[in-house]
């Protein structure tokens, strides 16, 4: 074994042990490891670009731009206020709607955007019902995570999943969106038995809820009114993207750049709103994932697995599952699903297997398995007082 196989393994490891830490910012370490790969020739610059995923960065940046100017209008609070009016101010219906809510924007929307939109509102919806806010705020965090597993767009690992595997819009919609529906459904029953004693309140609570007017939160009517316009040609692109013959990445881009010119929105004032951290920390993994493929680990990584599984099917995707989602209770889900996408295409080429249940797998596995502790699930760290004890994992609770 040469010493270039030897020093990717480590500085990989290296790399991937300090993101856990959080010691150092990840995208700064990323970047690091991902340049040291090229200062010593592991990869040459030209093959370094070539290993970084354009589609996934693109169909990033466009909803980041598109997004980022859609929250402007107060369009999310308003449905959130809209939709505690329907429970009649009863606190078990107002989480169960709230939820709902949530899962919905987080399919279409970043999960940690979704949660610091819905936030200041059930703050807002519990004060006036006079209630423990706590139980809301995890039906909301585990709403965000699985409404985020049911679409193409709706989590980064599976943008990335959908461009290495050439799956579609509705590939997910067809194959992953009833799984969530189960599981969304067995978590809110399962968090009501929970909750349901603790969330009481009285008639003049509800009254005051009632009289919160959804029409204070739209701060931009206009705004609203186009955003949500390009926000759905968008998503119908997306739909239809396999006859249209365009990549989302290109959908999600035109779409940016039209409602940035039919809004006439600040562009410096747009991309600053972008994420610009998270875009250069994926540059940063595929170029490191890339290393990894050329000097032949993730080909020796992928044959030990098919020994495991003896080239088994069932048994290649339950290990996929069940990896990623405890992987993913306790480390960040993109690194993992960057490592795992090449290595489940070895899989395929070694162990001559049909891998698309695989990729089902991997996407379950690692965007429910955040649920599982405090670290695991990025909104969740916006609420530290919470115990890891109370988030259990909603992929458990459904099997």
């Amino acid at each position: 074994m040469n010493w270039q196989v030897w020093f990717s393994a480590v500085l990989f490891l290296l790399v991937y042990a300090v993101i856990i830490s959080e010691k150092i910012h990840r995208t700064v370490i990323a970047l690091a490891g991902a340049t040291l790969m090229v200062v010593l020739g592991i990869l040459d610059f030209s093959e370094a670009i070539g290993k970084v995923d354009f589609d996934t960065i693109g169909l990033l940046t466009g909803m980041m731009i598109i997004i980022g100017i859609t929250r402007k209008s107060g369009v999310f609070e308003y449905t959130a206020i809209k939709a505690a009016h329907k429970t009649g101010g009863d606190p078990v219906k107002t989480m169960i709607a709230l939820g709902i809510v949530t899962a919905i924007a987080s399919a279409f929307l970043d999960n940690v955007t979704t949660v610091l939109l819905i936030v200041p509102v059930t703050i807002s919806i519990c004060d006036a019902l006079e209630i423990n806010a706590i139980p809301v705020f995890i039906a909301e965090i585990m709403a965000s995570n699985i409404g985020g597993t049911a679409t193409l767009i709706g989590d980064p690992p599976n943008i990335m999943i959908a461009s290495a595997a050439n799956l579609s819009f509705m590939d997910f919609i067809c194959n992953l969106t009833p799984a969530v529906i189960v599981i969304f459904i067995v978590t809110i029953f399962l968090l009501k038995l929970i909750y349901g004693q603790q969330l009481q309140t009285s008639d003049e609570n509800k009254a005051m809820l009632m009289d919160m007017n959804p029409e204070d939160a739209i701060k931009d009517r206009p705004l609203m009114n186009k955003s949500l316009l390009l926000l759905g040609l968008v998503i119908l692109g997306f739909v239809s993207h396999s006859a249209l013959r365009l990549e989302p990445a290109a959908i999600a881009l035109t779409g940016a750049a039209f409602l940035l010119l039919i809004t006439r929105e600040d562009p410096e004032d747009v991309l600053q709103g972008v994420e610009w951290a998270t875009l250069f920390f994926f540059i940063g993994l595929f170029i490191l994932v890339g290393a990894l493929e050329k000097v032949g680990i993730i080909e020796d990584l992928a044959r030990a697995a098919v020994a495991v599984t003896n080239g088994n099917l069932k048994a290649s995707t339950l290990l996929i599952l069940w990896l990623s989602a405890i992987a993913s209770a306790f480390i960040d889900n993109i690194p993992f699903v960057a490592t795992f996408i090449p290595l489940i295409k070895e899989m395929g080429t070694i162990g001559h297997m049909n891998i698309l249940p695989l990729w089902w797998a991997l996407s379950l596995g690692a965007c429910l398995g955040g649920n599982g502790t405090l670290i695991g699930l990025r909104p969740m760290l916006l609420f530290r007082e919470l115990r890891p004890g109370k988030a259990i994992p909603c992929l458990f609770w459904a099997i």
